[in-house]
């Protein structure tokens, strides 16, 4: 009877297995690596959310306060994208651009303040249709940006008595803060309000607006945020309600340049403010754009992004579809409603469609500093920097720093 080698049998069979774990591993290994790599990784944890702002970003909460029909959108065909079962309080033919950014966080949709028995663990929406940084703009008809701050002062009290104050303090000072709000100061709040013009100089009411939005900032960061997110304003002389009211619509191809101009300064003043901010408090993170050009881009060049109309509203009345009759429910009843949103920039006389929202939802999602700075909202959601207690209560730094040495 021969003599098995088992010497010989046993090293081929142990390199086979030993090959077989290799490869397992490094399949295991190239998985990980790859789910790290893409954004919004369904693995990854993300940061909560919370949103400030106007009817760029209003989920809703108009639905649930005594306001005009205009600063409403909870009737037919607002929402009517399939997306929901109807209107929603959203301003738009569907989604708008904190929806999908919610979606790139894997977060679900962030619910609005006032709805009722929301849950505010990955985040809330303030936003309120209407709304201005100054408090004036449309006294009683929306919710402003101060009483937005004091109702998150409800929400973290909330979390903290929910989750206890080492989690509730982790997850605000993890969270990304999303602002986009200003436009009805200057467009209601001034070019609107003749009793402001008399008052204030252009660049003084600029000054006022962007100081008081500068010190919303100054109490966000106090209560623990570091991780902010702008949406600056839009060109707002050439929505197509500004265009229809422009009494020089020859000489200033169409668009009312005082508009533009305001939003212009704004800007300009924000971005001035950021980088002084960055420099001075300690953690402070954020992500502007620059939506005044983005959009500017498509309604010059619609073609170039997949719209065919850069200037009329797909839900309106009169020129350009200006007259903010979408849904019937206002003084005049009348308004014509175009056959595909997708084909156009503007859903309504003052609000970009669906298409829009989504379209600079990626830019800021994940855009090159070229466009998006300083850095993009992916690096916001996902970077993981701890803080003590002590470094949000505390906050030592800014004892002798005031906000209005900034501006």
């Amino acid at each position: 009877m021969r003599s098995i080698n088992l010497e010989a049998l046993i090293n081929p069979m142990a390199r086979l297995l030993f090959c077989l774990v290799f490869l397992n591993i490094s399949v295991i290994l190239l998985v990980l690596i790859g789910v790290k790599a893409s954004s919004g990784s369904s693995l990854e944890k993300s940061s909560a959310f919370f949103i400030f702002g106007d009817s760029t970003v209003d989920p809703g909460n108009n639905n649930y306060i005594h306001t005009i029909p205009e600063n409403q959108a909870n009737f037919k065909p607002y929402g009517q994208n399939g997306f929901f079962d109807g209107p929603t309080g959203r301003f738009s033919n569907g989604l708008v651009i904190v929806d999908f950014i919610a979606s790139y966080a894997n977060l679900s949709l962030i619910p609005p303040f006032l709805e009722p028995s929301a849950d505010y663990s990955y985040g809330v929406n303030f936003a309120s249709g209407g709304a201005g940084v100054l408090p004036e703009t449309h006294q009683g008809l929306a919710i402003d940006l101060p009483t937005q701050l004091k109702y998150f002062e409800e929400v973290k009290k909330s979390l903290t008595e929910k989750l206890g104050e080492a989690e509730a303090d982790e997850l605000i000072s993890e969270a990304v803060y999303f602002i986009s709000i200003g436009s009805n100061d200057y467009m209601g709040g001034y070019l609107g309000n003749p009793k402001m013009q008399e008052n204030y100089q252009p660049e003084d009411y600029v000054a006022m607006v962007i100081g008081n939005l500068t010190e919303a900032i100054q109490v966000l960061y106090e209560k623990g945020g570091r991780k902010f997110g702008f949406l600056s304003l839009s060109p707002l002389g050439c929505l197509p309600a500004l265009r229809a009211l422009n009494p020089n619509k020859d000489s200033e191809n169409g668009c009312f340049e005082a508009g533009s101009a305001l939003a212009a300064a704004h800007n300009n003043a924000l971005k001035g403010v950021l980088t002084s901010i960055e420099y001075i408090f300690e953690g402070f993170k954020y992500s502007n754009s620059n939506f005044y050009t983005w959009l500017e881009d498509r309604m010059n060049n619609p073609s170039n992004y997949g719209f065919k109309d850069g200037i009329n509203a797909c839900c309106g009345f009169g020129p350009y579809g200006g007259m903010l009759t979408c849904g019937g429910n206002k003084n005049i009843t009348e308004y014509n409603l175009c056959g595909n949103p997708d084909d156009h920039v503007w859903w309504d006389s003052f609000h970009p469609t669906e298409r829009i929202h989504e379209q600079f939802a990626k830019a800021l999602w994940d855009g090159p500093s070229s466009s998006v700075g300083p850095f993009n909202l992916r690096d916001l959601f996902f970077s993981k920097e701890k803080l003590t207690i002590a470094d949000i209560v505390d906050a030592p730094h800014l004892k002798d720093t005031s906000f209005s040495n900034i501006i």
